[in-house]
């Protein structure tokens, strides 16, 4: 069978087969791989879902389901119209079963698409100001899911503590023979490891909630209109328990960078004020209803958490021999390394102008 029938077959699990239905590449996705099919005038979204990151694919799509579900119904409450447009949906096969799985082993799922939508790279205030009321709209509206907490797709995913057991577990073993050349990094490293584990902390002492977070909040997973309007938070393969700081850090990690994740020059690197801004304060329009005043007072600390974060992550792949990233050349995890910890010096320098907005911002 060649690629073409291969997946019109998998394509016909779900949807009645149609002689006419066209299948070809959507974007270019880190980890699934995504086709638009057009099949009787109706046009989907074909994914393989990576199952070697995301393990438990059932429970991958149950979370997804009662996300999407609890939504539709928050927007129905509303009033909103052009629903189908609003946020996502999954099409079942036809044993109503939310994903199909092929006798090779691989995974696959059909969304609908969502017509006359765009997405963004790049960022400037005034899309962050819209990112983050996305955002913040998304975790109100799932503030309230019922049932037991969603089940963790990728375990301690934003686990700073975990993340630094792998690291110092690397630097003990390591295996590509790194380390002498990076030991000043490694020490930087372990001089804010405290700090940087607060939030593990304040949740067991039963001060900082786990919410259900998104885990990916690049501008790149929120879909807008033709006029720049929001249309809805896609992506929802890591939505999970979690802290809201880690979400908002997360933006801002991405988005209000102004250099490259892997720049190599660091003087290109720091962190734009004004798109921080924009994004606080879209955020804390739709978010602050709900926050508690420590979430609120964590929020620009996160966003030194999920660069301190990705920081250990990229440099223990480095150090560990380039295992997990792909890489471009041969010294690329360390220029990511170096180039996420220069933003980080960035927000440590502005930390107090950050919390002075997102203070404002919370009072506004």
């Amino acid at each position: 069978m060649n690629d073409s029938d291969r997946l019109k077959n998998i394509v016909f699990q779900f949807i009645n087969p149609d002689d006419n239905t066209e299948i070809k590449p959507l974007g270019k996705g880190h980890i699934n791989d995504s086709f638009k099919v057009v099949s009787n005038e109706k046009e989907y979204v074909l994914q393989r879902i990576n199952h070697h990151i995301f393990k438990n694919v059932p429970e991958l799509q149950q979370n997804i389901f009662r996300v999407t579900s609890h939504i539709r119904k928050k927007l129905e409450a509303q009033g909103v119209t052009e629903i189908d447009r609003k946020v996502l949906t999954l099409v079942p096969t036809h044993d109503g079963v939310l994903f199909y799985k092929e006798s090779s082993g691989d995974y696959w799922r059909l969304m609908d698409f969502i017509s006359q939508s765009k997405s963004y790279d790049e960022i400037n205030p005034e899309l962050a100001y819209r990112a983050g009321m996305a955002f913040g709209d998304f975790q109100k509206m799932l503030a309230d899911l019922p049932g037991d907490p969603l089940f963790e797709t990728i375990p301690d995913f934003h686990n700073m503590e975990a993340r630094l057991e792998t690291f110092r577990q690397s630097v003990k073993a390591d295996k590509a023979g790194r380390l002498k050349e990076v030991a000043d990094l490694v020490n930087e490293i372990e001089e804010r490891a405290g700090e940087m584990c607060k939030p593990e902390r304040m949740h067991r002492e039963g001060r900082l909630p786990k919410r259900t977070n998104h885990c990916d909040t690049k501008v790149n997973n929120i879909l807008f209109d033709e006029n720049d309007q929001v249309l809805c938070v896609v992506d929802l393969d890591t939505v999970m328990p979690g802290y809201v700081l880690s979400d908002f850090g997360d933006f801002i990690r991405t988005g209000a960078n102004t250099g490259a994740e892997d720049d190599k020059n660091p003087d290109n690197i720091s962190v734009d004020l004004a798109i921080f801004e924009g994004y606080a304060r879209g955020y804390l329009k739709n978010a602050a209803s709900f926050l508690t005043e420590l979430e609120i007072d964590h929020l620009a600390f996160g966003a030194k958490l999920l660069t301190y974060m990705q920081t250990v992550r990229f440099f223990t792949d480095y150090i560990d021999g380039d295992t997990y990233y792909k890489i471009a050349y041969p010294d690329h995890n360390l220029v990511r390394t170096k180039a996420q910890f220069k933003l980080l010096q960035s927000l440590e320098e502005n930390f107090d102008e950050m919390q002075r907005i997102v203070l404002d911002a919370a009072r506004n």
